[in-house]
């Protein structure tokens, strides 16, 4: 008897046949020939009218407050009237710093709606970096929250461009205009005035987006994405559920209208486009109602979605860890919950199990993508993520992957290791005023991904490193990643780090940083007899140590390796005897 699935071809073939949802087109964008989803909103201006066949739904849920579909759209077009009084028109850039409230899509719309093109600033980021932000996009507008306002007030002399400054939820004095004053606070949105919407004034490949990477060295590059590129991700999302449903033997879901309206817990910031292109848009295009989080703790977090009885979570992995092995997840019912996503980092082969145990009917869900690509480029769920649990999944039908030859520059077969390249409507146009840096990553339609990665014969994409994370001991290349993993086999560890610790005669040592999971004892002697075990002997960590705090991640989710590098918990265990050699002494760690 054979169960293995039909091919990935034959199943793309059958989605994208002509007169599908998923039915393809060849189009032209700069000059270079792509493929690209034939139906689904194309601009911005499309999608918010759309968005109208929803109105007497909630869309946004903050706290005690909820914003239906129409009191957001009202909210967006009165905000649009007031940047076209500023002068903001097409192409000019509207900045946008604030954390997850309502005020931020009403925002982003109002913007890329009228043509300009928005700017969302990591709100994380420290007031130098804001005004880093508004500087080098040389934005007309700022658009900010209180504690964001706080921050760089007093460096806007920075920002000779800037002409504009409102605030929400900001009374102080010199706050710039406050947006309560000009749209009215949440309750009062579903009373404005419905405007009509202008004509459509961009193109779906004019740029709408400047999205600043979260690297963890130098200074930032916006990455400028069309509106085709942000919004590829809504066709691609319904394309990746039906392949997956295909391939597990049962047909796509038909696009009926759901007896009750589907919710996701938002804790991702949406100034990522993680956040933004494939969870803000999507649900907005699909009539799905938004909770949103300030900030991510797993027991507020299940009673949310057992009390909004919400369907899916986006996360990294970490968040998906806290929940499946926080130690009242069993108190909370969490049976609405039918997905679990998560990306931005690598996820452990054994967080899928954990899942399975803790949550069965939510089917964990996987992919890889970057800034860059405007999300996910490769989906993984279900039964291939079973089949491949070490696998970030496969590229949808618009999207092309391969691997390079970083020296050589030519096409590796399947299975050989090298560096990520990404093709597709989905692919940026390239870094805002970098010419030289645009053309080094941008090849002929191509994006260099600086991703260490394989390719199976299937077409399944396996990350094995970023192409910089590795330790190299005595000559011995390590690739992070596969420590980690193996760190996260370990019982009691709840997140992990390998990082590189100069050494004097070997040029680098590894080194293992773990966050030690909540209710849990850990020796180093059990961590490092767990690793030996599993690793040849020149990748076991010399040493680990623990920390009861979580590890430093930026926006995306991905480790901070330099800052965990020089952390005291690292210097530490370094500074002893044997210099990195070997380990300094059993310790023990509880939480």
């Amino acid at each position: 008897m054979n169960d293995a699935p039909p091919s990935i071809a034959r199943v793309h073939g059958q989605l994208t046949a002509a007169g599908s949802p998923f039915e393809v087109e060849e189009i032209v964008v700069d000059g270079i020939a792509r493929r690209a989803w034939k139906h689904g909103p194309k601009t911005m201006g499309e999608l918010l009218r759309r968005s109208s066949r929803f109105d007497d739904i909630p869309f946004l849920v903050h706290e005690d407050r909820r914003v239906t579909f129409r009191g957001f759209r009202r909210a967006v077009q009165a905000l649009m009237q007031v940047l076209a009084q500023c002068g903001v028109g097409q192409g000019d850039r509207v900045a946008i710093a604030m954390r997850n409230l309502p005020e931020w899509p009403v925002c982003f719309f109002a913007a890329t709606a009228l043509g300009a093109i928005a700017v969302p600033l990591n709100a994380w980021w420290v007031g130098r970096e804001l005004a880093f932000g508004i500087r080098d996009s040389g934005a007309k507008v700022l658009l900010a929250d209180a504690e964001r306002w706080a921050r760089v007030a007093d460096l806007l002399e920075e920002c000779p461009m800037l002409e504009e400054v409102f605030t929400c939820g900001a009374a102080q004095a010199g706050s710039g205009r406050r947006l309560e004053d000009l749209i009215g606070a949440h309750g009062d949105w579903e009373r404005l005035p419905e405007e009509p919407l202008a004509p459509d004034p961009v193109q779906p490949d004019d740029p709408a987006t400047i999205f600043y990477t979260s690297g963890t060295t130098g200074m930032p590059k916006g990455v400028v994405a069309s509106h085709r590129a942000a919004l590829s991700n809504i066709t691609g999302a319904a394309f990746a559920a039906a392949r997956a449903a295909l391939r597990n033997g049962a047909p796509p879901a038909e696009p009926a209208k759901p007896a009750a309206q589907a919710g996701a817990l938002v804790v991702v910031p949406f100034f990522h486009v993680t956040g933004c292109f494939a969870i803000l848009c999507p649900a907005l295009d699909a009539g799905n109602r938004l909770v949103l989080m300030h900030r991510f703790e797993p027991e507020p977090a299940m009673r949310l979605i057992q009390d909004e009885k919400l369907s899916w979570v986006v996360g990294v992995p970490t968040i998906a860890w806290q929940i499946a092995e926080h130690p009242r997840v069993g108190d909370y019912d969490l049976s609405s919950l039918v997905s679990l996503g998560y990306g931005g980092a690598a996820a452990a082969p054994e967080l899928m199990a954990k899942l399975a145990a803790r949550l069965p009917g939510a089917v964990p869900g996987h992919g890889w993508g970057m800034t860059e690509t405007c999300g996910l480029a490769t989906t993984h769920s279900g039964a291939d993520y079973r089949r491949r649990p070490t696998s970030c999944g496969a590229p949808v039908a618009v999207v092309d992957i391969r691997i390079m030859d970083q020296e050589a520059g030519h096409l590796l077969p399947a299975g050989e290791v090298g560096e990520l390249w990404v093709a597709g409507p989905n692919i940026a146009k390239g870094y805002w005023n970098r010419p030289e840096e645009s053309a080094a990553t941008f090849v002929d339609g191509w994006v260099r991904t600086g991703d260490l990665a394989r390719i199976d014969a299937e077409g399944f994409l396996y990350i094995v490193d970023r192409a910089k994370d590795v330790v190299i001991r005595g000559g011995e290349n390590i690739h992070c990643i596969e420590v980690e993993n193996c760190l996260f086999e370990c019982d009691g560890i709840a997140d992990a780090a390998l990082v590189a610790y100069p050494h004097r005669t070997l040029g680098e040592v590894p080194v293992a940083v773990v966050q030690v999971a909540l209710g849990s004892a850990v020796t180093e002697a059990a961590v490092l007899a767990h690793c030996a075990a599993r690793l040849a002997a020149f990748k076991v960590p010399v040493t680990i140590a623990f920390q009861h705090e979580s590890l430093p991640r930026n926006a995306s989710g991905k480790l901070l390796k330099q800052a965990i590098a020089r952390s005291e918990p690292v210097r530490a265990r370094m500074t002893g005897p044997g210099s990195g050699e070997a380990p300094n002494g059993e310790r023990s760690a509880t939480a």
